[in-house]
């Protein structure tokens, strides 16, 4: 509010300007990140409050907007709700998270014939505060799935650079490891090696939930069954059916079926295996060790990716993938299993930044 005083304009009524807009927080996909580590000691992201209007009808400045950089993937949560908010996908995708207040207006906007001299100003928007939660899932073109041992590691290694943990127990990789797959002409797909699941994983037993979440963003799922199993097609069936409780929309992924462990195996007992096994998708018998039926995998790997039904299906995903609401209970015992106390996240100073856990953060829009 102001009111103009300049020499030789003793009536010179109402200058004051309007306020500047708060600046908006977005996120954006960026391609070069593959983690959330880079705002790990980023707790609190404030956007700038806009300038006050100013004399002679001077308008404020506008809030700076703060563009969060996340990787393709990441998918963010209410934290006191559990509440879904949005996704982000593709790289260079901005997704507007908190929107800035809207600057107030000057005395000058309320001038009237019968005002000639008004003494007050509307306010600002006041700021909001949002604390989430984001969590990354896991973005290839090819996701292995398979139990514990099924050889999943091997083959990543075998048609990849990438190295992950190989040893003769279940539940050697703790972590999902990405691949990048080189097929003829200089082409290439991403593998992606998810921790193996057991029987029950959708009800939480085993690693539970934590890495199903990944295989939603597969564009293709490769189960891997070794050769030495009684039953491949139950254990198949059992696979199956846990992505089926888990998400029902991933029985729509295209699938392929890899018996592992094939040098075990004769012509005769692989001919004998392959009429009892399903007929509706591809079975290719491989061998990491040997590198039997490797070339034949990455055709068919690579055919059923540029599939017009596979390329549709990836089209159409947006648009019929279902985002759950995140259960706040199952997420506080990932937090202490961990070795993290949840209260410390709900209620955290300044001070205690560094106590929180990776994937929560707290953002705050500008007046």
């Amino acid at each position: 509010m102001h009111l103009r005083h300049v020499k030789y304009q003793p009536n010179g009524g109402p200058d004051g300007g309007d306020g500047g807009n708060g600046g908006s927080i977005y996120l954006r996909g960026n391609h070069n990140y593959w983690t959330l580590l880079h705002l790990k000691y980023q707790r609190h992201i404030y956007a700038e409050h806009g300038g006050n209007g100013g004399r002679d009808k001077c308008h404020g400045t506008n809030g700076k907007d703060v563009y969060i950089d996340v990787p393709c993937g990441t998918v963010v949560y209410n934290a006191e709700t559990g509440k879904y908010i949005c996704d982000v996908t593709y790289d260079k995708q901005e997704v507007l998270l908190l929107k800035g207040g809207r600057g107030g207006l000057g005395n000058f906007q309320f001038r009237t014939s019968t005002n000639q001299a008004p003494r007050y100003a509307q306010p600002g928007e006041p700021m909001e505060e949002l604390t989430i939660i984001m969590e990354l899932k896991l973005l290839a073109d090819v996701g292995l799935v398979g139990f514990p041992n099924a050889g999943k590691s091997t083959l990543l290694s075998t048609l990849s650079s990438a190295r992950p943990k190989i040893a003769n127990y279940p539940f050697t990789t703790l972590e999902p490891s990405l691949g990048i797959v080189a097929y003829h002409d200089h082409k290439s797909f991403v593998m992606a090696d998810i921790p193996g699941i057991i029987e029950g994983a959708s009800s939480g037993k085993g690693l539970g939930l934590r890495f199903l979440r990944h295989i939603e963003r597969n564009s293709l799922l490769l189960f891997m069954v070794p050769g030495d199993t009684d039953d491949i097609k139950h254990e198949y069936e059992v696979l199956l059916n846990e992505l089926q409780q888990f998400n029902p929309e991933m029985l729509d992924k295209h699938r392929v079926l890899a018996v592992t462990k094939s040098d075990l195996l004769d012509e005769e007992l692989i001919e004998m295996l392959r009429e009892t096994l399903p007929k509706d998708l591809p079975i290719v018998f491989i061998s990491s060790v040997t590198g039997l039926g490797l070339s034949e995998l990455k055709d068919v790997l690579w055919r059923e990716l540029n599939s017009e039904s596979n390329k549709l299906q990836e089209i159409t995903s947006e648009d019929t993938l279902v985002h759950r609401d995140k259960d706040m209970r199952i997420f506080a015992e990932e937090i202490q299993a961990e070795g993290a106390d949840f209260d410390d996240i709900e209620f955290v100073d300044e001070d205690d930044i560094e106590d929180l856990d990776d994937f929560e953060y707290e953002v705050e829009e500008g007046e």
